[in-house]
């Protein structure tokens, strides 16, 4: 396989002109980065060319190619002509894959019809690995057509190091370019690379190439209007070529139209025997290359002739350009490119047939080449450390000579160590009595990461981009405080399913069936919201974080989640005697509000069961251990029982009672005040506005909600018995809350003018 490279160049020395492609795949995209196309002063196929001036005309179009273009350290790959080359794609009997390379040199030897010590030849397995039968294509050149190749290259100093066939690389154009024409094996894409000397013919599937050159080409029309007009090679070519534009052209296409009639014939021979060999096979189209698809009328014509359509590519598809290369000039060569494309994506790793036939001889010698400077570096280096270990030894023996002093005196600093290292070990034996001591001190942590972990579960309950996926712009929103797109994507304020929350208390009981519910403190009216007045769950102007889902701390405490108590709590019963019997857990208090229309919905919506898209706050809560993938150390505690849960909902209304924290006051001009939201700044308080008939309309925007609930806490180990704040907890963090209502209950509070009242749990007695 070949090996990944960052940048190459691929040439293609034909008849009429040079070819050659920089291809770079280092920023990971397929990228030319450089090209050149070059005219010979002649047609080297021309009549009167001898081998002689053959020569010194590739050496003329290459030097220039070398002084025009800095090649650096790119390798370069180049392409041979498909004449004395041979392609064969064999199926191997099923075997040990370490039995494929001694099985495919036998079977070389039989399909190459050549002498197998005059060719170079490469193989490679076609099929996927693990495939039922193995696929090998042989591919291989005879050893003169290889070296009078290189021989050009090696007279300018370039080192090659990848050798092709003209039909493999055009192979490799198609697999890489188009592989919409490669995914199977029962139809066939045809390239034809119409040259000046011969026509390579290359059908191509998903895994099998099958090539013939044809020995027709460009010239052959030059030789034809040569012979009718008795003209030189040199003015027919030129003739040939200004065709088009010439007061003769009706003559000169007279002259070409039975080269053209044989070439189709040709083909016509070619992909028939082809396809008699392959019936299974369908061949679909045809692809044209090569300076001779420029010949005006000649694909039409051969398209009429094979019945199938042709295209003449003007671009590649999978290459981008170069900003530094004109795009328009390398666009005009494009049907001259498919050569050293495939070339350039064989070099770079990209391609299908991965075959080098560069003499194994040739590539050894290139490998020792390239070694020889590290072997004069070794060679110094083991020299060079020879010396310096010998003076580093005469160095040490005079310096240990000249240090006697200095080992006694390490000598006696050993020997105290020892000794402090014996009495230390004496003292770690006295050491379980201290570790005793500070086992029993720092037990008070044990348990104080458990509320941060309530908390994120608790977070996790309100809905959000996961629970409620259609409205995931709404929270992202929120999160990145872009009201602007809040209102714009989501104009109706009542259709976000959101909640608000303004205040959260959590204290820790060891008997959670005695644990009581604070009494939340609501606002009174207009005066208790201007003196800033509320109960235990925070005052005025507590605003939601920008998450659109939990609630920041306001100036009463708004959102202040209660330090954990081990032990007894606020409200909490006498804790039982009992054993494992005793339920122990967390009494929690939830306020806040939501802009969503039916708050019910996003709250405790009934009737949803397992259907997780329509759950609300409350039904998670009884679904934490679906939530958290069966480890959710919580469970609800008795929702269907007053004295355990109780919710309560009403509209946010600047003249009735609620919770404190929600939205911040406006006075508008000519209205009454208003509570707004301090992101948006849309109303979220019901406010009155008048009609034609000068009657007051009430119009309701938010809803606020206040949410009592236990959770019982599964983990089986037994906790302090004694009451422990955690560290930092502020003095009043453990005072008890207001008395609870006798017989475990609590009074149903019924804000006056909220038109909201207590969703579940039962009327209190």
């Amino acid at each position: 396989m070949a090996e990944k490279i960052g940048s190459v160049w691929a040439i293609d020395i034909g008849n009429t002109s040079l070819k050659a492609l920089r291809l770079s795949n280092e920023s990971g995209a397929l990228e030319v980065t450089g090209f050149d196309h070059i005219l010979h002063q002649k047609v080297l196929a021309g009549s009167g060319i001898k081998d002689q001036e053959k020569q010194e005309l590739i050496a003329i179009s290459l030097r220039q190619f070398v002084q025009a273009n800095d090649l650096g350290r790119d390798e370069i790959i180049i392409a041979v002509p498909s004449a004395n080359s041979f392609a064969r794609f064999v199926n191997l009997p099923p075997v040990e894959k370490k039995r494929i390379p001694e099985i495919v040199k036998f079977e070389a030897s039989q399909q190459i019809p050549f002498d197998i010590n005059e060719v170079a030849w490469d193989w490679q397995i076609m099929t996927e690995e693990g495939a039922a039968e193995a696929k090998v294509g042989i591919f291989a050149i005879k050893n003169d057509v290889v070296t009078a190749e290189l021989e050009h290259f090696s007279r300018e100093d370039l080192e090659v190091t990848y050798v092709q066939i003209v039909p493999m690389a055009l192979y490799n154009y198609v697999f890489y370019d188009r592989p919409d024409l490669m995914k199977s094996d029962t139809q066939a894409t045809v390239v034809l690379n119409i040259g000046a000397e011969t026509t390579d013919l290359v059908v191509c599937t998903k895994s099998d190439v099958w090539q013939r050159a044809i020995a027709m080409g460009g010239n052959a029309f030059t030789k034809a209007i040569a012979d009718t007009f008795k003209l030189n090679f040199e003015k027919a070519e030129k003739l040939k070529r200004t065709a088009p534009m010439s007061k003769y052209a009706r003559q000169i296409l007279q002259a070409m139209k039975p080269v053209f009639t044989d070439l189709a014939s040709e083909i016509q021979r070619s992909l028939g025997f082809y396809t008699s060999s392959h019936s299974n096979v369908k061949l679909t189209r045809v692809i044209a290359m090569g300076g001779g698809t420029k010949m005006r009328g000649l694909l039409q014509y051969l398209q009429q002739s094979l019945q199938m359509p042709i295209e003449r590519p003007d671009a590649f598809k999978r290459v981008a350009i170069n900003p530094s290369i004109s795009a328009a000039k390398f666009h005009e060569s494009v049907c001259d490119f498919g050569v050293v494309y495939g070339l350039g994506v064989q070099a770079l790793g990209l391609g299908q047939i991965e075959s080098n036939l560069l003499p194994k001889s040739i590539a050894k010698s290139m490998i020792w080449a390239s070694k020889t400077k590290y072997f004069v570096l070794a060679a110094c280096l083991v020299l060079v450390a020879s010396v310096l270990a010998f003076a580093r030894t005469l160095v040490d023996r005079a310096s240990y000579a000249s240090k006697v002093s200095q080992r006694e005196k390490v000598k006696a600093v050993l020997n105290t160590a020892q000794k402090a290292e014996s009495n230390l070990k004496a003292e770690e034996a006295k050491s379980s009595m201290s570790e005793t001591i500070i086992k029993k001190e720092l037990e008070q942590f044990t348990y104080r990461d458990l509320v941060p972990l309530l908390y994120q579960k608790l977070i996790a309950t309100l809905p959000n981009a996961k629970s409620n996926p259609e409205q995931a712009e709404l929270y992202r929103a929120f999160a990145s405080g872009d009201a602007e797109t809040i209102k714009e994507k989501y104009p109706d304020r009542r259709e976000r399913k959101q909640i608000f929350v303004t205040g959260m208390t959590i204290y820790y009981t060891l008997d959670v069936a005695s644990g009581q519910f604070g009494v939340t403190g609501f606002e009174k009216g207009v005066d208790a919201r201007e003196s800033g007045e509320g109960g235990m769950m925070g005052g005025r102007n507590a605003m939601p974080d920008r998450s659109g889902m939990t609630g920041g701390g306001g100036r009463g405490g708004g959102g202040r989640v209660a330090p954990t108590v081990r032990g007894r709590g606020p409200g909490v019963m006498s804790p039982t005697t009992g054993g494992e019997s005793t339920p122990r857990g967390f009494v929690v208090t939830i306020t806040g509000y939501s802009p969503y229309k039916n708050i019910s919905e996003l709250l405790d919506p009934v009737g949803v069961k397992n259907d997780q898209n329509q759950w609300g706050l409350v039904t998670r809560l009884m679904h934490l251990d679906s939530m958290f993938d069966g480890n959710s150390p919580f469970e609800l505690y008795k929702k269907t029982d007053k004295q355990h849960f109780d919710l309560q909902t009403g509209e946010v209304d600047l003249l009735g009672e609620m919770p404190p924290g929600i939205g911040v006051r406006k006075k508008i001009e000519g209205k009454d005040d208003v509570l707004i939201d301090p992101m948006t700044n849309e109303i979220i308080s019901k406010i009155t506005n008048a009609d034609e008939n000068s009657k007051k309309a009430a119009q309701v925007n938010d809803s606020w909600f206040v949410l009592n609930f236990k959770l019982k806490w599964k983990d089986t180990t037994e906790p302090p018995s004694e009451a422990v704040a955690p560290p930092g907890a502020s003095p009043s963090a453990s005072k008890p809350a207001p008395s609870p209502v006798p017989g475990g209950g609590r009074k149903s509070q019924s804000p006056k003018g909220s038109g909201g009242g207590r969703v579940g749990g039962g009327e209190a007695e």
